[in-house]
């Protein structure tokens, strides 16, 4: 547990509540019918090839210490559950605490992952689980929706939970959705369908027009959690300085769909030496990546695979000040990098060219990201950075 005085910190860290061999994840606080505060969470046994209890726990008011001892509220036991449930989240509605869970696997393109409901007369159980679950699962919008928390509003109630979109998938990752549900007579809750909403997507975000002005980068790039990269904004210029390691240092943004287009402009590229390379990158992880760079009086096409490095193509370096690099992903699947010397006015491929195929590049649970790199000790300068969703 962590503390402060305003949600955006700082904070102080008080150390674990629970820390079991197998794992304790997906904390969730709960009060039970006496007012008592406990704390919920499920023991990682799927880690060990073992059962997943999910435990409470009575917690002091400070939330800085467990006390009492643990009591299991239930674990997989439906066929349906698989390997795992997890991710609880609690509401007390007319005479029960209900408990809406996820179950089987979460991520990838092989997701299984639906949620079910259990409910209680009091918090430590027995427990019930509904014999209609899963009551959210996959239909033709949303794929393997789960770990959510409930939310009435105006006496009506949604789940929000995490799901792949059905037209990209893993590509782009887990995405946030709001489902409604009712509760029946015999007071299960009840989602429309069966099933997550059958509704349109949300609409395609506006283009990504970054020009690097001020001072600070927008608060939508991301970058490896444990590889922080050295950059600063000058002069309408990302100076994006390289790491050593075959992944680089780079900058990513969320790209909201599985078929886009990104453009950088990289600045005097001829400046940058043999042993260092900039460019632009479709970004799985650290250890996964495609990018098309300059360096060395070269231009490289190569992918980086479980930190393989390799060169797919080169050329030789055109003499000029700027360079306009340009990413297009097909289906999340197909990457295809050509560059422009003449600000996008006419465009060249590299030699022996072909599409990338990227399918290897989302990690298990995110999604691919669309950015900038630079790899070796060299600091480059990028113009700007452009991403358009869809096919152009």
């Amino acid at each position: 547990m962590a503390s402060a005085d305003n949600p955006a910190g700082p904070y102080r860290d008080h150390g674990p509540l629970v820390s079991q061999p197998a794992g304790s994840i997906d904390g969730f606080p709960m009060r039970d019918e006496n007012n008592q505060l406990y704390l919920i969470w499920k023991e990682d046994g799927n880690s060990r090839n073992e059962p997943t209890p999910i435990w409470a726990q009575r917690l002091n008011e400070e939330r800085t210490a467990l006390v009492g001892e643990k009591v299991e509220l239930f674990r997989n036991s439906a066929p349906w559950e698989g390997n795992l449930v997890e991710g609880v989240s609690m509401v007390r509605h007319g005479e029960y605490y209900y408990a809406f869970y996820a179950a089987n696997g979460c991520c990838g393109p092989g997701c299984t992952y639906a949620t079910g409901v259990a409910r209680a007369r009091k918090l430590t159980g027995p427990w019930e689980k509904y014999d209609r679950n899963p009551v959210l699962l996959n239909n033709n919008t949303w794929k393997c929706p789960g770990h959510g928390t409930v939310v009435e509003r105006n006496n009506r109630w949604y789940l929000l939970h995490h799901a792949y979109d059905a037209q990209s998938q893993q590509y782009v990752g887990r995405q946030g959705v709001l489902s409604e549900f009712t509760w029946t007579a015999a007071g299960w809750p009840e989602f429309q369908g069966g099933s997550t909403p059958v509704a349109a997507t949300a609409p395609a975000p506006r283009p990504i027009n970054e020009e690097f002005q001020g001072s600070t980068l927008a608060p939508d790039w991301q970058w490896p959690v444990e590889q922080k990269p050295t950059f600063s904004l000058r002069s309408g210029q990302l100076q994006l300085t390289g790491r050593p390691e075959p992944g680089g240092a780079v900058l990513g943004h969320h790209t909201y769909a599985a078929s886009y287009t990104a453009t950088t402009t990289l600045l005097q590229p001829g400046q940058i030496p043999a042993g260092s390379v900039a460019g632009i990158a479709a970004l799985g992880d650290p250890e996964n990546e495609i990018a098309l760079t300059a360096g060395g009086g070269q231009l490289q096409l190569w992918q980086l695979e479980k930190g393989q490095a390799k060169v797919l193509s080169a050329a030789p370096l055109p003499a000029a000040t700027k360079l306009t690099l340009r990413l297009r992903a097909q289906a999340g699947t197909a990457y295809q990098f050509d560059w422009s010397s003449d600000g996008g006015k006419t465009w060249q491929l590299l030699p022996n060219y072909a599409a990338v195929n990227g399918a290897y590049l989302p990690p298990w649970d995110r999604g691919v990201r669309a950015g900038v790199v630079v790899r070796g000790p060299a600091t480059a300068a990028f113009e700007d950075f452009r991403l358009v969703v869809g096919e152009k």
